[in-house]
């Protein structure tokens, strides 16, 4: 199927779907997903309104900061003709005892759709998104209410969904086809926090379903979830792609079609977290913090600097952003690809955008070609 064609059939089959981890959709699934963002953008870039869904709630989540997501959420809701709502998760009842279920039972009563983000404890995050759509899908069921309301995971501890696939129709259209594209995800220093690890471990699952030849490098210590490394494994044997993992940036770095730096957490620290983020123990959590972040000092080598962009086969630059310029990424790289990494994080509006009409525009298919005309 070409990337920008869209099977009725597979199309349907997404109407009322969650999104919470890629792994969780199937190849053509996501083939379909994504021809339905390329068609949301050509729409949009020709000028032409979208408001498939007007007068509905679009709720978002977040227990963690954002720019471009929680950008890329409104900026889809508003093209569709959703009112979007971004809610704080330091504002909701979960500090004080109430569950994720009837977080999600509360939010439901208005929601139209509700995304989350919940990315900072490992083992947390996509389990309460799951038990968040628990509590919304039996609320609707106990009050007969038809609604349709997805969750759409918009970064959690182990997949970064919409990031991911905006990161993979930038590469289809700077790349083309990604079968034999050699593609390095490697962990970069960072001196400003321990990020979650969510990132690499979705790009590593995602772009192996694709045929690519993909390259983890990350120094000792700084390992992903055994889950995600298996799948990205399995992936890349299904695909006829490969996966390895390295401890060398330029062993990853070399000959590569395009290139990934990007920092997280060291693993043993990550896992500590949990445990003092069980106790409320504040104090545990910032020295967590700073000696995760003494831990990344030992690592201030691992830059994608110009001496490693020479060694790939001119390769494209990529990263979710915000970027550490002076420690991930040297700032002449980053001036080469600034226009290109916007337009990678630009993506993340359409998938958005064709995540909740796919799960919520009843007979799509004779919707969207009635905007076309």
């Amino acid at each position: 199927m070409a990337r920008d064609a869209i099977d009725p059939a597979t199309l349907a089959s997404l109407h009322g779907r969650s999104l919470l981890l890629t792994q969780d959709w199937t190849t053509p699934e996501l083939d379909a997903l994504l021809g339905l963002a390329q068609r949301f953008a050509a729409l949009d870039r020709a000028g032409r309104p979208s408001a498939l869904l007007p007068s509905q709630l679009a709720y978002a989540l977040f227990f963690d900061n954002s720019t471009r997501t929680k950008s890329a959420w409104a900026g889809a809701a508003a093209r569709l003709g959703m009112a979007p709502v971004i809610v704080d998760g330091s504002s909701t009842q979960v500090a004080h005892g109430e569950t994720a279920a009837e977080t999600g039972a509360m939010l439901g009563m208005n929601a139209h759709a509700l995304g989350i983000r919940h990315d900072l404890i490992l083992g947390e995050g996509n389990r309460f998104m799951h038990e968040v759509k628990a509590g919304i899908d039996g609320y609707l069921a106990a009050t007969g209410d038809p609604r349709v309301v997805p969750i759409v995971n918009l970064q959690c501890d182990v997949d970064h969904p919409t990031q991911t696939l905006a990161d993979l129709l930038w590469l289809r259209e700077k790349l083309g086809d990604l079968r034999g594209k050699k593609i390095a995800v490697s962990w970069a220093y960072s001196p400003s926090y321990a990020k979650p690890l969510s990132v690499p471990q979705g790009l590593i699952t995602l772009l192996a379903r694709f045929g690519a030849h993909v390259t983890l490098a990350q120094p000792e210590g700084y390992r992903l979830m055994e889950e995600p490394m298996g799948a990205a494994a399995a992936n890349a044997a299904a695909s006829g792609g490969s996966f390895r993992a390295v401890s060398s940036m330029d062993e990853a770095f070399a000959g590569a079609h395009a290139v990934y730096p990007k920092s997280w957490g060291p693993w043993d620290l990550m896992v500590e977290r949990v445990e003092a983020n069980r106790a409320g123990d504040k104090a545990r959590m910032g020295d967590i913090e700073k000696r995760a972040l003494s831990r990344n000092a030992g690592h201030k080598d691992w830059i994608c600097d110009e001496r490693r962009m020479a060694l790939t086969a001119d390769a494209l630059y990529l990263h979710c952003l915000p970027a550490d310029i002076g420690a991930e990424v040297s700032p002449g790289v980053m001036d080469r690809f600034r226009v290109e990494v916007a337009r990678e994080a630009n993506w993340k509006v359409y998938v958005v955008m064709a995540l909740l009409a796919a799960a919520k525009v009843d007979d799509l298919p004779a919707r969207l070609a009635a905007l076309d005309k």
